[in-house]
């Protein structure tokens, strides 16, 4: 009878220590949509924050999945050292732009294309952080002159403030009229 209730008691304990223990994890960190100008340059961002101090073993994938939803295409790895791709659509077209003492493992995409359209993810592993979450960043190539999905906040700024200032006129203009046909006695 004792057996089973100290082993219960253990098990219980186990559980509970276990909640407390921190888990070892990357997590990385993306924009979730970029637009870009086609035949521009752009910097994808990727930083990451890990539990472990950062390891020589330290990998960085960045892969592509077109739109199309085809299979993923290799577009850089690092270990120890930046490793550009030489075969695929990003060959002589992606340099690396990161810092990994400062937890940057961004890269830099030369002259977008349409076909650039898609998917990409970054993927970091610091041993003996090697689970954790993956950056995905939405790319959308745009004509020069097309509208981006989103507005650029600095003309919705502008615009609000421009519509708020025209319906502060009318309501002076309301209540001067007012005030002239009661003076009146209109």
């Amino acid at each position: 009878m004792h057996g089973p209730n100290w082993l219960g008691a253990v098990l219980f304990l186990g559980v509970q220590l276990r909640a407390l223990w921190p888990v070892a994890a990357v997590e990385v960190h993306t924009s979730k949509e970029v637009d870009a100008v086609n035949g521009t340059n752009l910097r994808l961002k990727c930083t990451f924050s890990s539990s472990s101090p950062i390891s020589q073993r330290l990998s960085v994938t960045w892969n592509f999945q077109p739109e199309d939803q085809s299979s993923h295409e290799p577009v850089f790895y690092y270990l120890k050292e930046p490793y550009k791709m030489t075969t695929g659509r990003f060959k002589e077209r992606v340099t690396w732009d990161g810092n990994i003492q400062r937890n940057d493992v961004s890269i830099v995409i030369w002259n977008l294309q349409p076909s650039d359209n898609g998917t990409f993810t970054c993927q970091v592993k610091n041993p003996p952080d090697v689970d954790g979450t993956i950056g995905e960043v939405r790319l959308k190539v745009v004509q020069k002159g097309e509208r981006p999905r989103t507005a650029p906040r600095g003309h919705v700024k502008l615009a609000t403030a421009k519509h708020c200032q025209v319906f502060l006129l009318i309501c002076e203009n309301v209540w001067k009229k007012r005030d002239y046909k009661e003076n009146v006695g209109g």
